[in-house]
């Protein structure tokens, strides 16, 4: 396996499990925020046996956007990237999210029917670039055990521990889910440009409207073109993670990739450092925003007095 984990410059790992995962913390105690980029990962274990070339399996990374984030950390947030490509397993499916249609064995375990799975992009990945099929082969039931318990599983853990340890120190606890997407879909056969950018929280019921509306409004005003929920409204993370009402709020931002990377080359634009500083004002802006709420609850727990009610007007 070719490693592809290098440590940004000036920051320490709070934990580095080789080829899964690395999460940085900030040196000064953490915000509850944390930033996730579950994609980007290019540490191709050594049992892919994938049947497609590795430039064309490429095409599944969210490439680079690990690069774009990893400054949170700077600006008093925990970031969490996934090692492992996509394309070998899927920290954003729910791990009974099995193709069956890819194995060369009865599948003895529950299955979660999807139409990601359907369409070759379930937890194991069957299809790339939409047609191809990336293994000459059936799986085998004990494979992608292995995959679960040594890739997913752990990713899953360690996000459920870094939020759970937010929510647990300030009551309330904020996750931004960060990704990549072609620059243009397809319906009906025709080519659909996308914005610049696009938030997902599943229509409202992962994350705050408050926190959804900000982000936009702040990306708006840099000059991007935001969309809301289409074509993505968010997945398995921020499905799971996302409970606005005990006050955990989870957001997935998805990022046209021609804004900084040649699609077809995946190689970053000239331009790159242009565009990963404003996303640098982005994780500044959303850290000012946690920091704004935990001052105000902070504000509020200590104004109380032995005995008072609690105050609901703003829950």
């Amino acid at each position: 396996m070719t490693s592809h984990s290098a440590i940004p410059p000036g920051f320490a790992p709070a934990r580095h499990v080789p080829g899964v995962l690395v999460t940085l913390r900030p040196a000064r105690r953490a915000l509850p925020l944390v930033f996730d980029s579950p994609h980007s990962g290019r540490d191709y274990p050594a049992d892919f046996d994938h049947a497609p070339p590795r430039d064309l399996l490429r095409r599944a990374e969210d490439a680079f956007v690990d690069e774009l984030f990893e400054t949170a950390p700077a600006h008093g947030a925990l970031f969490l990237k996934a090692l492992f490509p996509r394309s070998y397993i899927d920290p954003n499916r729910h791990e009974h999210e099995v193709d069956l249609s890819m194995l060369g064995e009865p599948w003895p375990h529950p299955v979660v029917e999807s139409e990601k799975a359907e369409m070759g992009l379930g937890l194991i990945r069957r299809l790339i670039k939409g047609t191809v099929p990336i293994y000459d082969r059936g799986l085998r039931v004990e494979e992608i055990l292995a995959r679960i318990e040594g890739f997913h599983r752990p990713y899953h853990l360690e996000l459920a521990s870094l939020l759970d340890e937010a929510h647990r120190r300030h009551g309330e606890a904020w996750h931004v889910n960060c990704h990549s997407m072609r620059s243009a879909g397809r319906k009906r056969g025709q080519s659909i440009p996308r914005a610049d950018i696009v938030l997902g929280d599943r229509d409202g019921s992962s994350c705050g409207r408050d926190f959804t509306h900000f982000v936009a409004e702040f990306l708006a005003g840099l000059g991007y073109r935001v969309a809301l929920n289409d074509p993505f409204k968010g997945a398995e993370l921020v499905a799971r993670f996302g409970r606005p009402e005990e006050s955990r709020h989870s957001l997935q931002i998805e990022i046209n990739r021609a804004l900084y990377m040649d699609e077809d080359r995946i190689e970053k634009r000239p331009d790159f450092a242009d565009f990963q500083r404003d996303v640098d004002r982005l994780v500044a802006a959303i850290a000012g925003f946690v920091a704004g709420r935990v001052s105000r609850g902070t504000a509020r727990a200590g104004s109380a007095r032995p005995g008072d009610a609690p105050d609901r007007r703003e829950e």
